[in-house]
């Protein structure tokens, strides 16, 4: 069955084609006879009843730094496509959530991958919250006491925003640091949101396990191990991946959280596990899934996709 596949993205030209897991995904639907389309978020719309988006029809190729074309830019009903896969990296600010209530608006003619809704409904800082017993101590406040308590309970805390990506933002506040008052300060003249803190784990310095879920099932994982001079692990910035097998613990958090993504039509998620504790969930636009194969473990891409078959066949 040959398939519409229309990708809300970032521009394709700045694509880190090595890494990118939205690219791999492309690669595997042309493969598959696919027509493939490109739009940026800001070129969504609605207008009297329909939602259209302007991009371009375009074919890619795994080739550094010639690894698209695009054809003439055109205007298209996205209820003409078979699937739309919102890819586009946070913030997950208003302009996101903007895009998802749009792109509900499309469904369940089109199979919008992840399902708007709950990419919605289940911000990743904020969807672990549903499983405390499988994450580490957290806590989402704009309150300076709160953040001192918390601090003084567990001494060594991560203090990051609620809505971030990559790595940025992330601080390491130990229980000496004196720039706590400061930091809080700056989050708060940045932002109007919470922000979240949680309690430092030592064992991040071994690796931040990336582990990936296919409509609700475990199909692969790698480390990422921070450098020696950087609290985060995030491949952003400078996180270097290694190859890894899913233990026990990293199964049966799986197991836990499964059936909710499977049940939310959450259908591509990465999780992220440090020391076999789970410290996110991430739904709007996992990556990992070329390091995976890289390191010889599955080709999620091409799961992705089966995936996608079933549910549109």
């Amino acid at each position: 069955m040959s398939l519409k596949v229309a990708f809300q993205m970032d521009d394709i030209g700045g694509l880190d084609i090595q890494g990118d897991s939205t690219f791999a995904m492309m690669l595997e639907a042309q493969a598959r006879g696919f027509e493939l389309f490109c739009y940026p978020p800001s070129a969504i719309s609605y207008n009297a009843a329909e939602v259209i988006a302007t991009g371009n029809s375009v074919k890619v190729r795994d080739l550094e730094g010639d690894h698209f074309v695009l054809q003439r830019e055109e205007t298209v009903f996205l209820k003409d496509f078979d699937v739309v896969m919102l890819r586009q990296d946070p913030p997950f600010d208003m302009n996101y959530i903007t895009t998802t209530h749009l792109l509900e608006m499309i469904q369940p003619e089109t199979l919008v991958v992840n399902n708007p809704v709950e990419v919605r409904n289940a911000p990743e800082k904020l969807f672990l919250l549903k499983f405390p017993e499988l994450t580490a101590p957290t806590l989402i406040t704009r309150s300076e006491d709160e953040v001192t308590k918390f601090r003084k309970k567990w001494s060594d805390i991560i203090v990051k925003p609620l809505y971030g990506n990559g790595g940025a933002g992330v601080f390491r506040i130990r229980e000496d640091d004196t720039n706590l008052s400061s930091l809080i300060e700056m989050f708060k003249a940045q932002s109007r949101e919470p922000f979240i803190v949680q309690q430092y784990l030592s064992a991040v310095r071994e690796g931040d396990k990336r582990v990936i879920l296919v409509d609700g099932e475990a199909v692969g994982a790698i480390n990422r191990v921070p450098a020696a001079n950087e609290t985060r692990s995030n491949m952003h910035v400078g996180g270097r991946p290694e190859p890894i097998e899913m233990d026990e613990r990293d199964r049966e958090i799986c197991a836990a959280i499964g059936p909710e993504l499977k049940k939310r039509g959450l259908l591509f998620v990465g999780i992220d596990v440090i020391g076999g504790v789970l410290t996110e969930i991430n739904v709007t636009s996992p990556t990992g899934i070329r390091e995976v194969k890289k390191f010889g473990g599955a080709d999620i891409a091409k799961l992705i996709f089966e995936a996608i078959d079933a549910k549109v066949g």
